[in-house]
């Protein structure tokens, strides 16, 4: 990786950025580093974006949004770019246990940070031998290994990218990448006789957004980033990552503007020029969105042409969440938590096909209070409960909302042993028609679209455009995709191609 540290002497062109979600959070750093007068305009009263906090009453913190923290040498990196010492702003540690697994047989096991332990556990709780464990992880770290470089740290829109040393490392592992095969159809390959062990892999789709019964093969490399790079937890939480980057963008002199919408992208022929938000018109001769694609091109680029093929890529799911302040502690329960459902196949078809929410849906808790105290009364938790749902297509989610509560409580006072509905405190609920509203996700689809076709990573939208010169794109709708890690790329993806005037 060639990335200057210094900061360039010479000014250049003014830089707006719409939406301080991660990535252009981490987008402003760059270009700030890079000598660019930046201004983000973000349409919330603070930054974040998905990955924003939650406060409720009786003393209770959660995470917005992403409670997954992976690749946290992305985030360092944006430091040291600033000749910067990483732990003076934000501090991390590595997680193990990393998850907690619950079956609804009640088989309970619990993922290691090690993969010897892991596998061990596996071994003894499964009767799956661990030489076959380690294997399968082996395997998902040769494709990471394989392809990282090429389809995530650059633009697969870019001729130059394909002339690379580093194409023909991931062209000659297509074999074993699993093109023409599911993300199950490898699990049960890997593991014809547990059905659970094919279960815990297959949710790996849900990290993008997709259904494992669909989404090819090669995503079987997803587990590395977890098993094999390791899950970390943020002190202060997820939020600490955007509050450490923002604080670093001031200090560089990024300008932030809340509460100040863009309302159009400006633009002269085939040149941007410019934003006009709610208050005023701004002169700029680049401009980054962090905001999704979709709304990008509808709300803000009228009377331009938009890539209609690509904005009508199928979404990914979204979440329903539930906030929960918990009157007790449970000491079965770490960080990361999952509850499975019965018949995971049927979960997912009633998210991508019917579109609609399962009976007997899966459950993930995310509790922080355990790692940050402060997040909860003594004696007491912060649940966040998340269920993957389809997007907002005009649902009646008051209904969905109401009987997937209750499903929840009833899924987790069963595997808990416990009553769960009187032990909340305090609630919050946040379904996909609430996603769009404050991040302004098309549908609430977290990732922008899905990954559930051989060619998805080369149907999302580039980071830039090809009909206006000026205008980039970065965040999770876009190349290379959603969650924090992509997002972090795609902010050096768009920094590169600045630099490089391309």
């Amino acid at each position: 990786m060639a990335h200057s540290s210094a900061r360039s002497s010479a000014p250049k062109q003014p830089v707006a950025i719409i939406g301080a979600g991660i990535g252009g959070i981490a987008t402003a750093v760059r270009l700030a580093l890079a000598g660019h007068r930046v201004t983000v305009f973000e349409a919330q009263e603070s930054f974040g974006g998905k990955m924003h906090q939650l406060e409720l009453p009786g003393g209770y913190r959660f995470d917005g949004g992403p409670s997954l923290f992976t690749l946290p040498h992305l985030v360092d990196e944006l430091f040291q770019l600033a000749g910067r010492n990483p732990q003076d702003y934000f501090r991390y540690q590595r997680l193990d246990p990393i998850t907690q697994y619950f079956f609804p047989d009640g088989t309970h096991l619990t993922a290691w940070a090690d993969e010897e332990r892991f596998a061990a556990e596996v071994e003894q709780k499964l009767n799956v031998p661990a030489p076959a464990v380690r294997e399968f992880l082996g395997r998902s770290r040769r494709a990471y290994e394989a392809t990282a470089d090429t389809f995530l740290q650059k633009s697969l829109h870019k001729a130059k990218t394909y002339l690379s040393p580093d194409v023909l490392k991931a062209l000659s592992a297509l074999p074993t990448l699993g093109l023409t095969s599911t993300m199950h159809q490898r699990h049960q390959e890997a593991f014809p006789r547990e059905p659970r062990l094919v279960q815990l892999f297959d949710r790996f789709a849900t990290y993008n957004g997709s259904d494992p019964y669909q989404a090819p093969a090669t995503l079987s490399l997803i587990p590395h980033l977890e098993h094999g790079l390791g899950a970390f937890y943020p002190e202060g939480g997820i939020y600490a990552i955007a509050e450490s980057l923002v604080k670093l963008a001031s200090e560089l002199g990024v300008q932030f503007r809340y509460q100040e919408p863009v309302v159009e992208i400006l633009t002269a022929g085939p040149r941007v020029t410019g934003v006009r938000t709610t208050q005023d018109v701004y002169d700029m001769s680049l401009v980054v969105s962090n905001m999704d694609v979709v709304p990008t091109y509808r709300r803000l680029l009228p009377g331009r042409p938009a890539p209609e093929r690509t904005l009508r890529q199928p979404r990914s799911s979204s979440a329903l969440i539930f906030y929960w302040g918990i009157g007790r502690r449970f000491s079965e329960l770490g960080v990361h938590n999952i509850f499975f459902s019965d018949d995971y196949k049927r979960e997912f078809d009633a998210i991508f096909q019917q579109k609609t929410i399962a009976d007997d849906p899966t459950v993930y808790i995310n509790i922080t209070s355990g790692h940050s105290p402060a997040d909860a009364p003594p004696g007491h938790e912060n649940w966040f409960v998340m269920v993957n749902v389809p997007h907002d297509q005009g649902q009646d989610w008051p209904t969905l909302v109401q009987r997937t509560r209750q499903a929840v409580l009833s899924r987790l006072s069963y595997a808990l042993g416990t009553n769960i509905e009187p032990l909340i405190r305090a609630e919050h609920v946040w379904d996909p028609p609430g996603i769009e509203l404050r991040t302004s996700s098309f549908g609430g689809a977290l990732y922008g679209s899905s990954s559930n076709n051989t060619l998805a990573a080369f149907l999302r939208h580039p980071n830039f455009s090809r009909q206006i010169d000026g205008l980039y794109f970065c965040g999770g709708s876009v190349h290379p995709g959603g969650g924090i890690p992509l997002c972090l790329l795609s902010a050096r993806i768009v920094s590169d191609l600045i630099a490089t005037g391309k």
